[in-house]
């Protein structure tokens, strides 16, 4: 990249780690470079706007904003980004570009621009998009940034439809959540029930099936075994088992009697069957397998995945797309290279360059353009062991087997199918039996015994039935005669559909289209623009986030198991009751994907002035539903609810390993055995330390402290504060301190740091009359004047970011 001597360009990076990569390889004296901390701006809470607004009251609803004001943020330590924001400002003074190098994608894209905006800034802008933090991958970023001398103006329309998708969420957030506490929760029910324009629909899928699971009754089946010999002496038992099922037992008798005394010739059926390698990871399958794996949260594997590819050992991982472009084909010989550099023991499966494979087209790997952000997949650089953490490693070898598996010759297996067609008096019925033998491993040859566990099932879906199976099947020739020895039925019973497990969601939210039986809705779910990539939930940024949002509103709770299965409560269930009666619309998951994809055409606007247009009527849009919601809501009564059925206060939230452990020990010293549930719930935890820890010591007023029933327990947010004290210091919390408000604020108070104010006040925070657009251009200089009034406001965000930043539920 070259610059006139007299100009400067401004880098501006999501994180320092990119920032240093990329001054490692390019460094000139005409260019700055600054880096954020994740969002350094956050929107203003409602009361700090008005006070009337700090108390909830049906008659200030609806709360419509069209320009929510911002502040600076603070990062986990609690310091203010000021110091940061001013940093950039200065760094900003006479240069004559921005080139923003934040992370691909919306959030990245909003990271840089809310920050260009706040500071007034009005010169050109291109985008580089560092799909991958290697060399060749920067190299190719810069490439093809020279290509897109419209780069820039793109980039501000990914920026508004971040800003559009946090508008809505601020408001429907903020009314919805006020609206539906205020007039349709149950009375026993303390908590707000808080709403969201994403959350809504994904508890209304899970709703929905938990309505089915527990509507569902079992019923017996029939399947019909026939064992039978041959004139060579072979035995077999062969199956008479459709996929539509019998459930009449005096049907199965029927066949059984028919069979009981045929013989006949039996057809035997070889043929070799190709077994082709799973499709490449994307956020979610990759969440969904991690889960199945390891046990770990969505939430989990995504910040290990971002930590290897701030590392430079992965591409880019918010990504919705299962595959790669074409034109990186050239790559897998050497990354796989890499991968077997590391991976020693797969290095015997390496095959010369020329013979690996390339599937192409939507079934394959590699497909002509896979969109914004490709696969996940390895680079070049693979990591030493001994360079990241365990579960880092972890991760990076899933990845790097799918990639090398994914070139690698088909599995082939030898399969053999033994059948009979018997006359009965309701028709001919075949019955068969299957038999298959791996004859060649092919890419499951890099997975060994765990190749046949990665089998994925549709989640929510009943468990079908597999045809009748097994190993190896004794030697029969087709034609050779048999006869039945023994005609026997079999009983069975249907299953439910299975639960959605904490790793499955995020596939569920993006792949609607699977939980969809109506014709006519599952081809309004197809994305023409990519096939691949049917319209959905949320974003693959944002869907880790909407689980724990759930389960803090105790509308889900978490079964036991390695991935646990979501179960709705009965408050989850009510909840969803009161909106489909109010505003069915806002639980309705496929008119909320469709919704989403109209929203998504704010991101795909070509010009700077079409964005804003599109995002204006977005914004309307907004209102007006906003407005209707809180109409109906005023008409409508609250929601009659058991209160046996209302979950305790801590219910479904984890006790802290103190609490265990302080429970243990008393269980272990008073002979008790320990409630059940205890490990999992706080309010099972907390109850019997209630019953069972030891009264509190006697203060200075010891008649007064007589008098006392027992200690005052500590708040649920000072004890996870005392626990962040004792994490942050490496100490113990005492056990006095878990059951004793005195004792806990005593440890609080010895062990809290002081902090300096910081300069958040009123006076001090820049406040901008309205959002203006910021013209983007090319390195040519192209400028642009901004606008008296913006078509596009404000919103919170409700997707990834290191710093602390509050937002309503999406």
């Amino acid at each position: 990249m070259t610059a006139a001597a007299s100009s400067r360009t401004v880098f501006f990076f999501e994180k320092p780690s990119a920032m240093r990569k990329l001054q490692q390889m390019f460094r000139s004296p005409t260019t700055v470079c600054v880096s954020a901390e994740g969002h350094l701006l956050a929107t203003k809470e409602p009361g700090d706007i008005k006070d009337e607004w700090k108390t909830w009251a049906f008659d200030t609803l609806p709360i419509v904003l069209d320009r929510i004001p911002v502040t600076y943020g603070s990062n986990r330590s609690g310091q203010s980004h000021k110091p940061k924001v001013d940093g950039i400002k200065q760094a900003l003074n006479g240069v004559s570009r921005v080139i923003v190098a934040t992370d691909p994608g919306r959030e990245g894209s909003m990271i840089a621009w809310e920050v260009l905006e706040f500071l007034g800034y009005r010169g050109p802008v291109d985008r580089l998009k560092l799909g991958a933090l290697d060399d060749v991958s920067i190299k190719r970023a810069f490439a093809q940034m020279a290509k897109e001398p419209d780069s820039g103006e793109r980039d501000y329309a990914a920026y508004l439809e971040a800003l559009c998708r946090q508008y809505e969420d601020y408001h429907l957030g903020l009314n919805g959540t006020r609206a539906i506490s205020l007039k349709l929760r149950p009375q026993a029910f303390r908590q707000p029930w808080r709403f969201g324009g994403v959350q809504t629909p994904t508890l209304a899928i899970l709703a929905d099936l938990e309505a089915r699971i527990r509507k569902f009754v079992p019923q017996d089946y029939y399947k019909i075994a026939l064992k039978a010999s041959s004139a060579s002496g072979a035995l077999v038992t062969l199956w008479h088992a459709p996929k539509d099922k019998i459930l009449d037992k005096q049907i199965a008798e029927t066949i059984r009697q028919a069979a009981s005394s045929w013989s006949g010739p039996l057809k035997v059926e070889q043929k070799d069957v190709n077994r082709a390698p799973p499709k490449l990871f994307s956020k979610d399958t990759l969440a969904r397998r991690c889960a199945k794996r390891f046990g770990w949260d969505p939430q989990k594997t995504a910040q290990l995945a971002q930590e290897l590819y701030d590392q430079g050992f992965l591409t880019y991982p918010r990504t919705e797309s299962e595959h790669l472009p074409e034109s990186q084909m050239g790559d897998a010989p050497i990354v796989i290279e890499s991968v077997v550099q590391i991976l020693s023991d797969l290095a015997h499966l390496l095959p010369d360059p020329s013979k690996l494979i390339f599937r192409k087209g939507n079934k394959g790997h590699y497909i002509a353009d896979p969109g914004e952000h490709h696969a996940i997949v390895p680079l070049r650089k693979a990591p030493q062991r001994q360079q990241i953490t365990h579960e880092q490693f972890q991760l990076w070898e899933l990845v790097a087997k799918s990639f090398m598996a994914a070139h690698l010759p088909d599995g082939v297996d030898a399969r053999t199918t033994i059948s009979a067609q018997i006359p009965t008096p309701l028709g001919d019925k075949r019955f068969t039996v299957t038999g298959s033998v791996m004859k060649s491993p092919g890419w499951r040859a890099v997975y060994g015994t765990e190749a046949e566990e990665d089998t994925d099932n549709v989640p929510g879906k009943a468990k079908g039935d597999d045809d009748p199976s097994v190993g190896r099947l004794p030697p029969v020739t087709n034609g050779e005669n048999a006869n039945v020895s023994e005609a026997r039925i079999e009983t069975a019973k249907t299953e439910p559909p299975r639960r959605i497990t904490r790793g499955e969601l995020p596939v569920v939210m993006g792949r609607l289209v699977d939980q969809i039986d109506d014709p006519k809705l599952k081809a309004a779910l197809e994305n023409p623009a990519n096939p691949n990539e049917p319209k959905g939930l949320g974003t693959a940024a944002t869907r880790d986030a909407i689980l724990p949002k759930l389960i803090k509103s105790q509308y889900v709770t978490l079964l036991k198991g390695k991935d646990p299965p979501l179960q709705v409560t009965e408050v989850g269930m009510a909840f969803i009751d009161a909106v489909r009666r109010v505003f069915p619309s806002y639980a309705d998951p496929v008119g909320r994907a469709l919704f989403e994809s109209e929203l998504a055409e704010i991101g795909r606007a070509t010009s700077r002035t079409d964005a804003m247009r599109r995002a204006a009527a977005f914004q309307e849009r907004t209102r007006t539903r906003l407005k209707e919601l809180i109409e109906t809501i005023s008409k409508a009564d609250a929601v009659a609810l058991d209160p046996s059925k209302v979950p305790p206060a801590g219910a479904g939230k984890p006790p802290t390993p103190a609490m265990v452990a302080f429970a243990t020990k008393l269980a272990a010293q008073k002979g008790l055995p320990l409630p059940r549930g205890l490990k999992t719930n706080s309010a099972v935890c907390r109850a019997f330390l209630d019953q069972h820890a030891p009264p509190r010591p006697e203060q200075a007023n010891p008649q007064q402290g007589s008098q006392q029933t027992g200690p005052r327990a500590p708040s649920d947010a000072m004890l996870r504060y005392a626990n962040s004290l004792a994490q942050q210091k490496q100490i113990e919390v005492p056990p006095e301190a878990l059951t004793d408000f005195a004792a806990c604020k005593a440890f609080i108070d010895k062990h809290a740091t002081q902090r300096t104010p910081g300069p958040q006040t009123k006076a001090a925070t820049p406040q901008r009359a309205s959002r203006s657009p910021i013209p983007a251009g090319s390195a040519k200089g192209a400028t642009g004047t901004r606008s008296k009034a913006s078509p596009m406001q404000r919103g919170n965000t409700a997707t990834k970011a290191p710093t602390a930043r509050r937002s309503p539920p999406r």
